[in-house]
């Protein structure tokens, strides 16, 4: 079992551009990315959050659970088709109403994802692609790679999960060199920050092991 790669020197991107790519290597890495792609929506923007995505993603995945964005409200939009997601998340990041838009949508093309950025810029909100597998050409400035992680321990109880972790490799970056972070929720602000140990990961979890948990139902 190979190990994971040692963390990056480099710092973590703290302010989303606006149009990224998270991509799940596993069904099981999947609750992990959305728990991922929900903290790329800026600090303090109390705008709801939409997500867009054909029907037979919700079939395949579930529908991400609204109360664990911690009182943030959630739009979810199944649409026939990829390209009706498409066009949710344009309309959505253009208006302005939603501070973060979700697209699990495969196949998107570079025109395709060059209106999402400059829809986002227009609403001044966040957009983040889901796709299943990564590569091709976008627009989207940055593109992750995130895997579920050992949950940090309990200090109180060895013997109970601690903090989610999972860990963000970024595979591309306009003008970024690439890295890799272990990144931890917070108990207070449900958010994701650089966990205290970034050195040594280890191996990576046993299936079912340290996942992030509580987004999907």
């Amino acid at each position: 079992m190979s190990a994971l790669p040692a963390a990056s020197p480099e710092p973590f991107p703290e302010a989303p551009a606006p149009l990224e790519e998270a991509c799940a290597p596993t069904p099981r890495d999947m609750a992990a990315t959305l728990l991922f792609a929900l903290s790329r929506r800026r600090e303090g923007d109390g705008r709801p959050v939409l997500m867009a995505a054909p029907r037979a993603w919700f079939t395949e995945h579930g529908r991400p659970y609204g109360p664990g964005l911690a009182g943030t409200a959630l739009i979810l939009t199944p649409t026939a088709t990829a390209a009706e997601a498409l066009w949710v998340l344009e309309q959505a990041l253009r208006s302005g109403a939603v501070s973060l838009a979700l697209g699990a949508v495969d196949g998107a093309t570079l025109a395709q994802t060059r209106r999402l950025e400059f829809a986002a810029r227009e609403g001044e909100a966040v957009g983040l692609m889901l796709p299943r597998h990564g590569g091709g050409l976008s627009a989207a400035r940055r593109r992750w790679r995130v895997t579920a992680a050992l949950s940090a321990p309990d200090r109180d109880d060895p013997r109970a999960p601690g903090r989610t972790r999972l860990t963000a490799e970024m595979t591309r970056g306009r003008g970024e060199r690439p890295g890799v972070w272990m990144m931890e929720q917070d108990d207070e602000t449900h958010r994701l920050r650089l966990a205290d140990r970034l050195a040594g990961f280890g191996p990576p979890p046993i299936a079912g092991t340290g996942a992030a948990t509580g987004l999907a139902a």
